[in-house]
């Protein structure tokens, strides 16, 4: 008992170190610097090219989602998540290994002889078809829905709505996902790159924008170009190119990208075309508990036939009945969902 206790303190300086480390030090490799211009590109955007033109720029409730972001991806973990979930996870490894007397989970997993691109895309894959169900599981339980509540309380939508959500569902989801990505042996590199990625999709999907398939096609191929000019990931297809060369590359990946997926990229990946229904007020009687679950993949939705998209949804109204009567302020939305007012 004593060793998880002693996890449960270290948890906090450690984040605490860790979180004061990410400030003080920009690198690559940084959440905190890549929350922000991931955040700023979109902000520009959405000044530059906006799909609802006469939404303001500084929309409503614009600032309590930037603090959302912040919250939810740092002071959360900072004030208790980062110290409890090191001590689950230990015991969920120290379980594993009482169990089956003595395998060592991560040691043993036989994907740690993939190469690097095949980790993050069987991951990634398993991660997004794991958060759909999450995210269906939120609309379907009366009391994880009043969580949910606070995400689906944005009226005016943009990119930092990603990240507002009651801090009950950083709970719900790291604690569902992490058993199927430990048994795949993912690391803290393999979902720091699954997680950059996601978070600029999700930014994306929230966004005031509306861009081609064959745009974001195209970008997803100038991304792919880049890790193979560049020789990442494990992939090694054109040995050590030129400068020139490399160039060469990503741009014929992107043009790639952009004419074999352009017209599939709707129904590959999820799009603010096809987010913004999730958010709408109103949904058939057929499909009360929602639709357009997906986070980053659209082929969920399709597949299990979740999708909805009846017409342009541009100017719909967003939320849900009775938002006008929901708490405005972050103080409100944290403490919703565990008290009796919520069905007044």
């Amino acid at each position: 008992m004593n060793k998880y206790w002693n996890l449960f303190k270290e948890g906090y300086t450690g984040y605490a170190d860790y979180l004061y480390h990410e400030i003080t030090h920009p690198a690559w490799n940084n959440y905190f610097y890549w929350l922000i211009v991931v955040s700023l590109f979109f902000f520009i955007l959405e000044v530059v090219i906006p799909w609802r033109k006469k939404q303001p720029v500084f929309r409503k409730d614009f600032w309590l989602d930037v603090f959302y972001m912040f919250f939810n991806f740092f002071l959360f973990s900072l004030i208790i998540y980062s110290a409890a979930s090191n001590v689950i996870v230990n015991l969920f490894n120290d379980g594993i290994s009482w169990i089956t007397g003595g395998f060592d989970l991560q040691a043993n997993n036989p994907m740690n002889s993939f190469p690097m691109w095949a980790v993050l895309l069987i991951g990634f894959l398993v991660r997004d078809f794991v958060q759909w169900w999450i995210h269906r599981l939120l609309h379907r339980s009366d009391t994880l829905w009043e969580f949910h509540k606070v995400h689906h309380s944005v009226e005016e939508m943009g990119f930092a709505a990603h990240l507002r959500y009651h801090w009950m569902e950083n709970i719900v989801y790291r604690t569902i996902e992490y058993i199927p990505l430990a048994l795949l042996g993912i690391g803290l590199y393999d979902f720091f790159i699954i997680h950059i990625f996601t978070l600029a999709w999700g930014h994306y999907n929230h966004s005031n924008i509306s861009v081609s398939g064959y745009v974001t096609g195209g970008i997803l191929g100038a991304l792919l170009g880049t890790v193979a000019a560049n020789g990442l990931l494990d992939i090694t297809l054109f040995g050590s190119p030129t400068l020139l060369a490399k160039f060469g590359i990503i741009i014929a990946f992107s043009l790639a990208g952009g004419l074999l997926l352009g017209k599939l990229m709707k129904y590959l990946f999820n799009s603010p075309e096809m987010h913004i229904w999730h958010h709408s007020y109103e949904l058939p009687e057929t499909r009360r508990f929602g639709v357009n679950f997906g986070l980053t993949l659209a082929i969920w939705d399709y597949l299990f036939k979740t999708a909805y998209i009846p017409h342009d949804g541009q100017d719909i109204r967003l939320g849900f009945p009775g938002v006008e009567k929901f708490p405005h302020g972050f103080a409100g939305q944290a403490t919703y969902g565990f008290k009796d007012n919520q069905k007044e």
